[in-house]
């Protein structure tokens, strides 16, 4: 043996190389929630400067008109401190310090369901970026197909036979004893399986499913796999491997020094190897021009019929040189084998849901391309005007012509992994889609690890194809990873009906306090009632919007691009529709609330602070339930059935009643009257009519194709419709 490269500079070491390329960019979201926060931030700490200059200015104003700005005591420190105090508190509601609890808690709720789902995530970020995806590439074997593949077709001497299970010998009845036995010996010595006895005293095959399906059929033709493993000596084996495509192996032959070689592998590569065929009788005879046409026919004709073909061939090999070596050409063919992997139940309308989504599903396999091409129609996958192409030709390709195929490449046969890295590293790149790819092997691990998102086979992958996985798919089905997609769109919207949730309470608090310290001098929410509402808006807020399931309606539209603004205009319109009316209900309450309620007494301005307080509470609850849908008329669907966002609104409105009624000198608010809590419920309530008016007034969208990375969601019906 010779040793050729160690280290870095083997298969394994490269592939190791390019597993540690990368891999730690933040998720499109991620990269938003970063701009989103980093804005309201700078907004809260704005509104406090200013909130504390205005207070001080009208403070030291008085004191300068009152010729007092050289008497000091500590009344007046203390009143600096609370506007300072007030300030500080204003900065605390506006820093969203909630939307990672929301992101997390969604992103932790959608794990939690995916695991129902066969989903299992390692990385939480992976929810949220399928939700994003514009692009999935999928193996075939296993992710589109059922993974048990049966030999459904037989070409042997001039004629192609239909197997089926309840089929023996008999089907070969026309063919002599000697291609029999040449076919049961290019079956059950060219493999790489083992059949064994199970605990029920079943045999049972060990193998891939390739191997499997070819074993079984021999094993339906009466041979014995034993005999065959106890009879011949194996001198030589070549294993089957991505790049050559087929197993070779030399063998001798019992009794004397005759020696056989086998091969098998794709139809293409092994009958090329080939110049004669085996005849009825089971004699060698070169083939001719027009033989060979029939056997190509036959070998396209079960391609086409979304088999996957196979080829078995041997060769004398000669024993006067002494040396063991497998030949690499002049076989004799001795049949053609069409396996069937029948397409997984609703892998289909899994593809149609995908495609009406927006996101595009090509198939990435190593199968002769008649057989991907038949599979995809079959799943939907290729379509009219969708291109299909072989690995050796795209790798081929340069960067301007990969540009030009890959938005109507559907379709990738005979496919080596790094073309599958190739392609994921173009789509990324070259086009700025959110790529997600399934993979198996350890070879599919650097284009699992180059994508923004990679999903591993649970049941026939790798561990190292798994620890580079952000998600292992449990039941290697492809409705499964449909399913991801769904709860990753899911948790993009929560997050939204989050963010649109907290702006608007951002806004009101900030611009009241602000307004009511330019014009009276203090500020109608102390520091425990700001922070109360905090406590509401952030983490509340977040248990309550953040856990909401996915409905159907979710991938009836694009995914979003990854420029495109996290803030749309439809949560602008909300939030400041919202915004607007809370406003303006609080000042009228603030400036002329005891007049239009008509307090008395010397207590009246606390109980226009509470009231104020309640309204500005129940406002904000009113409006939780507003968030839930930021489209449609009627929020109150499934609201009922969502236990938890029932729970927080109970919690809040219980917990409400206590501060007011029960924490009076904690809180500085006084008891109301029930006249008083009535109307501060009806404040509060009429958000929701508000809501629905808002929901008339239209939003103009800039509808665009994916690619160009500036469409949010298709328009959905507005306005009356939505009735």
């Amino acid at each position: 043996m010779l040793v050729t490269s160690v280290g870095m500079r083997t298969e394994w070491g490269r592939l190791m190389v390019t597993l540690s390329e990368g891999g730690d960019n933040e998720t499109p979201l991620q990269v938003k929630l970063n701009g989103v926060a980093t804005i309201i931030g700078k907004i809260g700490l704005a509104f406090a400067v200013l909130t504390f200059l205005v207070l001080t200015s009208r403070f030291l104003v008085n004191k300068a008109v009152q010729h007092r700005m050289t008497h000091w005591d500590s009344s007046d420190a203390l009143k600096l401190l609370n506007y300072f105090s007030t300030a500080v508190i204003i900065i605390v509601v506006a820093v969203p310090e909630g939307l990672p609890l929301a992101v997390t808690l969604s992103l932790a709720f959608a794990m939690k369901k995916l695991m129902t789902d066969k989903a299992l995530v390692r990385h939480l970020s992976a929810c949220e970026t399928m939700g994003s995806a514009t692009s999935i590439c999928t193996d075939k074997t296993g992710t589109l197909t059922t993974n048990h593949m049966v030999v459904n077709k037989i070409w042997l001497c001039d004629e192609t036979k239909n197997i089926t299970s309840n089929d023996d010998k008999d089907v070969l009845k026309p063919v002599s004893e000697e291609v029999y036995k040449l076919l049961l010996q290019s079956i059950f010595l060219n493999t790489s399986s083992e059949v064994v006895k199970g605990e029920d005293g079943k045999n049972s095959i060990i193998g891939t499913p390739t191997e499997t399906a070819i074993i079984e059929f021999g094993m339906l033709l009466g041979g014995d796999f034993k005999s065959y493993g106890e009879g011949y000596k194996t001198l030589m084996v070549e294993p089957f491997n991505s790049v050559r495509k087929k197993m070779s192996v030399l063998v001798a032959l019992p009794g004397g020094g005759q020696r056989l070689a086998f091969c098998k592998g794709a139809s293409e590569i092994v009958f090329k190897m080939c110049d004669k065929v085996v005849n009825t009788t089971g004699e060698a005879v070169p083939l001719s021009e027009e033989q060979r046409n029939k056997i190509s026919d036959a070998i396209n004709g079960f391609a086409c019929e979304a088999l996957r073909t196979l080829c078995l061939a041997f060769k004398n090999v000669e024993d006067s040189s002494g040396e063991n070596s497998i030949p690499e050409d002049q076989y004799t063919l001795i049949a053609v084998v069409g396996i069937k992997d029948p397409v997984r139940p609703g892998v289909r309308e899994a593809v149609k849901i995908c495609l009406n989504a927006g996101i595009t599903v090509r198939m990435v396999t190593g199968d002769n391309i008649n057989t991907a091409k038949a599979i995809a129609k079959e799943c939907g996958i290729l379509t009219e005007g969708g291109l299909a192409i072989e690995g050796p030709d795209f790798r081929n390709k340069s960067q301007q012509e990969m540009a030009e195929i890959i938005p109507k490449l559907q379709v990738m046969a005979r496919s080596l992994p790094l073309d599958k890295h190739t392609l994921v590293k173009q789509l990324r790149d070259g086009f700025r889609e959110v790529v997600a790819v399934t993979g198996d092997g350890t070879n599919d691990a650097p284009a699992l690890h180059e994508a923004d998102i990679g999903l591993a086979m649970g049941i026939a992958g790798t561990e190292v194809a798994k620890e580079n996985a952000d998600v292992i798919i449990m039941d290697d089905n492809f409705t499964s990873i449909v399913n991801v997609a769904r709860w990753g769109r899911a948790v993009y919207i929560n997050i939204q009906k989050f963010v649109q949730f907290q702006l608007t309470v951002n806004i009101v608090a900030l611009m009241l306090n602000f307004i009511s310290a330019c014009v009276s001098g203090s500020a109608p929410l102390t520091a425990v009632q700001m922070l109360w509402v905090n406590l509401i808006m952030d983490t509340l807020g977040a248990l309550a919007l953040a856990t909401e399931p996915p409905n159907d309606g979710l991938m009836k539209r694009p995914p979003v691009g990854r420029n495109v603004n996290f803030i749309t205009g439809i949560m602008w319109r909300n939030i400041i529709g919202q915004s607007i009316y809370q406003i303006a209900v609080l000042l009228v309450l603030k400036f002329c609330g005891i007049r239009l309620l008509k307090l008395t007494g010397a207590n009246a301005n606390s109980i226009l602070n509470t009231v104020i307080f309640n309204s500005f509470v129940f406002c904000q609850v009113f409006n939780e339930i507003n968030s839930r849908d930021m489209e449609k008329i009627n929020v109150f669907r499934s609201m009922f059935d969502s236990y938890t966002f029932m729970m927080v609104m109970i919690a809040t409105v219980v917990f409400q009643i206590i501060i007011v009624e029960f924490l009076g000198t904690f809180a500085q608010t006084v008891p109301l009257s029930w006249e008083l809590w009535l109307a501060s419920v009806l404040i509060g309530a009429a958000s929701l009519p508000i809501a629905v008016v808002l929901k008339f007034i239209p939003v103009s969208i800039k509808k665009q194709t994916v690619r160009d990375q500036e469409d949010i969601h298709e328009p959905l019906l507005r306005g009356p419709q939505l009735a």
